[in-house]
């Protein structure tokens, strides 16, 4: 799938994992509030499931930086 292939609310719930993953990869542990799940899911209106595909791309954002 392809940007050309998403409606706008896919696209946006795609940008909007990917600012959760990006401020997770960048937010030092000590400065992420608890817990992190529910909190992520408020602060940036993902479902579980989106949250935690944001928890996995922020590992892999990690892993490249490394």
């Amino acid at each position: 799938m392809n940007a050309a292939d998403l409606t706008a609310p896919e696209h946006s719930h795609s940008a909007a994992i990917d600012q959760a993953a990006q401020w997770l990869a960048t937010t030092p542990p000590r400065q992420r509030p608890a817990p992190l799940v529910p909190a992520m899911r408020a602060m940036f209106g993902l479902s579980a499931v989106e949250t935690c595909e944001a928890i996995r791309q922020s590992y892999e954002i990690r892993a490249r930086a490394a």
